[in-house]
């Protein structure tokens, strides 16, 4: 079932749409730029934001980029694409900076402590 797009209260939109949780800055949803991986199943909802400010943190230097993330649950993962909107110049590297963020070993294991389902051990 399709839901609507909806904002968090704090400057972001989100919508679920069954196993889809989507985030972003800027609607419409854009994907100028994107990277993807598979993460064990954690909370989206958490997933998304952890994975959202971490991009950001990375890219906020990059004028007219509008953050979003997107995950999916399939079974015992999560497919997780990360990216979003770029209003201007578009450097060459970035799909592979987002790439490498989502690879990063550290960054990672932080998502999975904070995103774990409550009560999994």
């Amino acid at each position: 079932m399709m839901h609507d797009w909806t904002s968090d209260g704090r400057g972001w939109f989100v919508r679920r749409d069954g196993d889809r949780f989507s985030l972003t800055r800027r609607l419409p949803l854009r994907w100028d730029v994107a990277a993807e991986t598979v993460l064990p199943d954690l909370g989206r909802r958490r997933l998304a934001h952890a994975v959202r400010q971490d991009m950001w943190r990375m890219l906020q230097d990059l004028r007219g980029f509008s953050p979003a993330v997107e995950v999916v649950r399939a079974g015992a993962t999560c497919r997780l694409r990360a990216g979003g909107r770029v209003d201007g110049r578009r450097p060459s590297d970035l799909p592979a900076r987002i790439q490498a963020l989502l690879e990063d070993p550290g960054h990672r294991a932080a998502w999975v402590r904070s995103a774990a389902h409550r009560g999994a051990a």
